[in-house]
Formats: structure tokens, C-alpha cells, sequence
């Protein structure tokens, strides 16, 4: 946890906040507890350097992976045996996303993936990035018209943000902005309302048992659901005009082997996949380092001295990004500290073997990079922020040692994307203003889906 206050002025690496870690694992309840208000604190400290951790748990057996070998093992030589999401991760994103790409697996995720990859992949770079770029300039005059020391939530403006430009890029302008900020911010009422322990499943209980599910969830499901549908109706019965959109050619394109497209239930499923996995994880990494900056002059005084002399005030684009390699930089380490989706959980729909260790059908099998990205058998002082370690000529972390997109068959197909549009909009904002954390806030890593800086992110603009 960290205090809103002064930068540091010491040459040490800036620690950034992480939560308390307990010695030991607590009793049971108060373990259930921790892990409903933030997972993330119930890891004892020695976690962190344990190559696999195997545990029982209520009535299931847990294994979790933290070295590049185990890693591996799981995700990518035993696929077929581990690719199936955890009871409780798919308890938590269905009543949300149904059967999308998240949730399912099996055919119907092979499907589903032959028709929303080629949406994000690599190819479409080039036509994404200047509507990236459009957008974070469009922000960047906006700070700088402000008045010095305007206070802002700057996790809800990176939401913002980033929901602003899956609208440019891959829903086209027919969401509008009402729409995104609608679904921006019943997303985020969504997360903090969510269950993820389901407790019920660690007991033995039956998927098809119904859970609880509040009436405020049930809401902010329905305002994403409505949104969303009105605007597949609008793509799939010809409204909207003739605009282009790799939403729209997602509608167009046929599941392979047959000549048909998805349904509608199918598409809603996976536009939501699409805005939710666009929008919050670049938006959170985005947050996390505008914070981060504001705390550690050393970094911020590199990156400002890299922005000027290669952009000199411009915003860039994507032909000026292999020239910004601290800017990568401090966006890799950003989400080394803080990735964007902490904690990677499978149930194993056949035996398996890990660590020379038999894995038991129904046995649950967690790859946490919140872990494995601390553990300092693979990352010299583990909690600092130290960019220096992606710097080109540095080594490079093992192939499975660092793993924000996941990695194996499910690895996100939006990883470059993503990484491109942190580079850009970090770029383009911090030659803009300069962000200071408001002073008295206190800012926390809390897991929920994904890994945020609290609810919100109190700070105050500087224009430059």
C-alpha cells in the first residue's frame, strides 16, 4: 500500500504497492475472506519462490505452476488435458460473456477462435494504430487546456480512453460514446461485485447447483447485454450506414466448415469479449504507469529525455515506436509489477502430470503470473520497478517467465495490439501533462477480473 505523497528522491528502484504478505496461509475463514475483498493478499511470502506449489483445499486439489518449466508443462504441452477454465473463473464471466472465448473451450472454442482472431491480429496493426493515435491526441488537448491542477480519476479517464478507441477500431463509430461509457462503467460496477471464489465448487458441488447472483450484478449485466444487442441489430440488419469495422467483419465471416455465421447470441458473447478484453486490461496497465511515473523521477526524467528527442512534442505512431525502447520499456515492466490479468486458472478435464507429480482429473491448476512475474529466482529484486531489465541488450526473460498475454494455444491474439496502444497513448499523454497522485490517496493492487489500482485513481493534471 502506498500513501499519496512527495516523490521519493533516493537513486534505490521505486517499490510500487503490493499487499501485505502473511507468513503462512490463515485458517480457513479468514483465507475465504482475504480472497473475497483481494486474492492477492492471501499468498505467504515464501510463495513466491516455489517452483510449483501442490495443495489441498476444501475438497479440491490444487497445483500452482510458477517457473517456466511448470509453466510450460500446463499450458502448453498438456493443453488439451488443462485448457479448460476453472470452475470458478467460468462462474464468474458467464453470466457475462455466456460461452465466449474466456469461458469456453473444446470445439466450440476452436470455433469461436477462427472467426474474432483475425479481428486483433498482428496484420491489422497498421489501419488500428492512427485511430489509436487520433484518440490520444484528441485526450492529450484536453489536458492541456485544462487549468494546472485539475483533479482527475485517472483509471476512470484511461477507461474512457481506451473504450474510445475499441470504438474507432473495432466497433466502429456506431457504439457512440454514451454507449461505451455505459458499458465502461456497468463493466467496472460488474467486477467489483462479482464472486470468484465460488466456494461451492471447492466443496464438491455440482455446476448445474444455481449460485447466488445479486440483483446489482443482474443489473449491470443487462445495461452491457442491452447496449451490445442493439448494436449487433445494427450491424447485422444493415443499420448504421455503409462504415467499416472489424466488428462488422467479424458478422461476415463463416464458422469454418460451414457456410453460416455465428448467431447473435454468439456474436454479442464475443463483441463483449472483444470491448472488455480492449478496453480495461490497456486501461489498467495505462493507470498503473501514469501512478508509477508520478512516484519515480528517475524513470519519468528517462522517459520524458526518450519523448522529446525522438517525438519532440508529437504524438506517435506506429512507424515511431521501435524508437521509443525505454517507453516499451516502462509499459513491459509495468505489467510484469501489475498484469493486467493476475491469475490464470484451468480444471484439468483429464489426468495429467506436473514436476514429475501425478494431476488428478478435476484437479485445479493455476498459473498466477502475480507470482511468477515476484519470483525472485527469476526477477532480481522482484517487487522494484526496473525498466531496465526489457531495455534492448538486457537479457531477455525466459519464454515462459514472462507471460501479461498468457501464453500457449490461449494466448490473447491481441497482445500486440494492446502493447502498441499502451505505447502510443503513454507516449502521447505524458508529453502532455503531468499526472501527481492527490495527496492523502492511497492506492492498492486489488485482483478482481483483472488487476486495478483500487476503485479508483485520484490525481491532479499539470499541463506541460
Amino acid at each position: 500500500m502506498h500513501v499519496g505523497a512527495p516523490p521519493p528522491t533516493t537513486t534505490a528502484p521505486f517499490v510500487p504497492p503490493h499487499p501485505a504478505r502473511p507468513v503462512r496461509l490463515p485458517p480457513i475463514r479468514e483465507l475465504i475472506r482475504l480472497a473475497r475483498r483481494n486474492w492477492l493478499a492471501v499468498f505467504p511470502a515464501g510463495t513466491f519462490s516455489r517452483d510449483v506449489v501442490f495443495r489441498r483445499f476444501l475438497l479440491r486439489n490444487l497445483v500452482i505452476c510458477n517457473s517456466p518449466e511448470t509453466v510450460a508443462e500446463a499450458f502448453v504441452d498438456q493443453h488439451a488435458a488443462f485448457q479448460r477454465k476453472s470452475p470458478a473463473h467460468r462462474r464468474a464471466l458467464a453470466p457475462l460473456l455466456g460461452d465466449g472465448l474466456f469461458v469456453s473451450d473444446g470445439a466450440l472454442w476452436r470455433e469461436r477462435r477462427r472467426v474474432v482472431a483475425p479481428v486483433t491480429h498482428p496484420a491489422r496493426l497498421p489501419e488500428l494504430a492512427p485511430a489509436i493515435t487520433e484518440a490520444a491526441t484528441a485526450l492529450a488537448a484536453t489536458w492541456r487546456a485544462l487549468p494546472p491542477g485539475t483533479p482527475i480519476d485517472a483509471l476512470a479517464a484511461m477507461g474512457h480512453l481506451t473504450a474510445e478507441i475499441i470504438c474507432r477500431t473495432i466497433f466502429g463509430r456506431a457504439l457512440g460514446a454514451d454507449a461505451a461509457a455505459e458499458v465502461v462503467a456497468a463493466f467496472a460496477e460488474y467486477q467489483a461485485l462479482v464472486d470468484q471464489t465460488d466456494i461451492a465448487s471447492l466443496l464438491g458441488l455440482p455446476e448445474w447447483l444455481p449460485r447466488f447472483s445479486g440483483r446489482r450484478t443482474r443489473a449491470s449485466v443487462r445495461r452491457i447485454h442491452t447496449v451490445v444487442d442493439g448494436l449487433i441489430a445494427g450491424i447485422l440488419d444493415g443499420g448504421g450506414g455503409a462504415e467499416a469495422s472489424l466488428i462488422r467483419s467479424m458478422a461476415e465471416a463463416r464458422i469454418a466448415g460451414t457456410d453460416r455465421p455465428m448467431d447473435r447470441r454468439a456474436f454479442r458473447n464475443e463483441a463483449i469479449v472483444l470491448f472488455m478484453a480492449g478496453h480495461e486490461t490497456t486501461a489498467n496497465v495505462l493507470a498503473w504507469a501514469l501512478f508509477i511515473l508520478s512516484q519515480d523521477p528517475a524513470s519519468a526524467a528517462r522517459l520524458d529525455a526518450e519523448l522529446a528527442e525522438t517525438l519532440g512534442g508529437r504524438a506517435p505512431g506506429l512507424a515511431e515506436l521501435p524508437l521509443l525502447p525505454f517507453t516499451r520499456a516502462v509499459v513491459e515492466e509495468t505489467m510484469r509489477l501489475y498484469p493486467p490479468v493476475p491469475l490464470l486458472s484451468r480444471e484439468a478435464i483429464a489426468p495429467g502430470r506436473i514436476a514429475g507429480r501425478d494431476v488428478a482429473k478435476g484437479s485445479i491448476v493455476l498459473v498466477a503470473p502475480w507470482l511468477l512475474h515476484r519470483n525472485p529466482k527469476l526477477w532480481p529484486a522482484p517487487d522494484a520497478f526496473v525498466p531496465d531489465r526489457f531495455m534492448p541488450g538486457a537479457p531477455r526473460p525466459s519464454r515462459h517467465a514472462y507471460i501479461p498475454f498468457s501464453t500457449g494455444p490461449r494466448v490473447c491474439t491481441g497482445q500486440q495490439l494492446g502493447l502498441a496502444e499502451a505505447m502510443i497513448c503513454l507516449a502521447t499523454l505524458r508529453q502532455a501533462a503531468r499526472l501527481e497522485l492527490e495527496a492523502g490517496a492511497v492506492v492498492e493492487a486489488v485482483a478482481r477480473l483483472t488487476l486495478r489500482p483500487g476503485e479508483t485513481l485520484p490525481m491532479r493534471v499539470w499541463p506541460a
